[in-house]
């Protein structure tokens, strides 16, 4: 059984070179926290991690190299973000998601297990409701994801609900709904390579990096046709890692909240509203409905609200979209940049 390692103020952030993990670290530093990063590179950039915060480059689903981390830094606590995050491409590769995301993941709890680590944060994702019943969604809907990415991330959960059923460990999962924008300083944002999300393909069309942005999908049961969602601001969303990770300090038990704003907007509104604020127009093409993706989905954030009293400060749309922007210019102008 593992046991909480005293006096430990620092955090193992996995994937804390990636988009959410490093405003993750910006969050545990400015809440007076020691993260310390593990991140392969694949998809995650050196540079996103601050200076002064520990980066080993490697594998999460090591195991050895897992627990020597949490060992040699005495990591009192994790929180879980590396993974495959692309939903068309685990419809296309879905192995390689089952290795990423869950076979990682398991190694993972086990190393911590085994070092006696026991608080969890999992990064998990709306994606695990797949088509809702109904909007907005609460955390007791059905959980039938419809792409390998949910089904990947479910399984995570299931395996933190049955090891914190042994005693070993106490968790919460985070379940995101459209995470995006961007740190207001410019220290992180969104630098994955061939990105997929909305806000991050938008800004990409204004500043010429992309010639067009593809609606995949104008046929949906929406009031415009296109898919709704609901999009959380990253450092919002980060904000409530370091919530969780108080609520389990304090003995509480495991749980699964919701992470969302608890209203949505379309993809049309979005480009409106990323329009409005580059002041240009956007190319749009119409494009089929992608595999995996919901007509809607929407959060019920009321239990991280009233369990954490997790209050977002930037549920704005056109802040999130500003902020997005203003991050992809500034590496449009980063020495180097294509």
């Amino acid at each position: 059984m593992g046991t909480d390692v005293a006096d430990s103020n620092t955090v193992l952030v996995t994937g804390g070179a990636g988009y959410i993990g490093s405003h993750a670290v910006l969050a545990l530093l400015e809440a007076g926290r020691k993260p310390v990063v593990v991140d392969d590179l694949s998809t995650g950039r050196r540079e996103l991690v601050p200076e002064g915060v520990p980066l080993i480059v490697g594998d999460v689903g090591d195991g050895a190299l897992m627990r020597r981390v949490l060992a040699e830094y005495r990591c009192g606590a994790v929180m879980h973000f590396a993974g495959s995050i692309v939903v068309p491409e685990s419809v296309t590769d879905p192995l390689s998601y089952y290795r990423n995301n869950t076979c990682a993941s398991r190694s993972l709890i086990e190393a911590c297990v085994a070092a006696g680590v026991s608080r969890f944060i999992f990064s998990s994702t709306a994606a695990v409701y797949g088509e809702p019943e109904a909007v907005p969604v609460a955390e007791e809907a059905a959980l039938r994801p419809i792409s390998p990415y949910g089904t990947s991330k479910l399984m995570t959960e299931w395996m933190l609900r049955d090891v914190a059923a042994t005693g070993a460990l106490r968790y919460v999962a985070l379940r995101y709904f459209n995470v995006a924008g961007a740190d207001a300083l410019g220290r992180s944002g969104q630098a994955s390579p061939k990105a997929t999300h909305l806000i991050k393909v938008a800004a990409e069309a204004v500043t010429g990096k992309r010639e067009a942005v593809t609606v995949f999908g104008d046929d949906y049961p929406t009031p415009d046709g296109t898919g709704i969602r609901d999009y959380i601001h990253v450092c919002d969303l980060a904000e409530a890692h370091v919530l969780a990770l108080s609520y389990l300090e304090r003995g509480a038990p495991s749980d699964v909240m919701n992470c969302g704003y608890g209203h949505g907007f379309s993809v049309r509104q979005v480009l409106d509203a990323m329009m409005a604020v580059a002041d240009r127009p956007i190319t749009l093409h119409m494009g089929p409905r992608r595999d995996g993706d919901p007509a809607e989905l929407v959060s019920n954030p009321a239990k991280i609200r009233r369990v954490l009293a997790w209050t977002p400060r930037r549920d704005d749309l056109r802040e999130i979209v500003a902020s997005a922007l203003a991050w992809e210019r500034r590496l449009q102008d980063a020495p180097g940049a294509a």
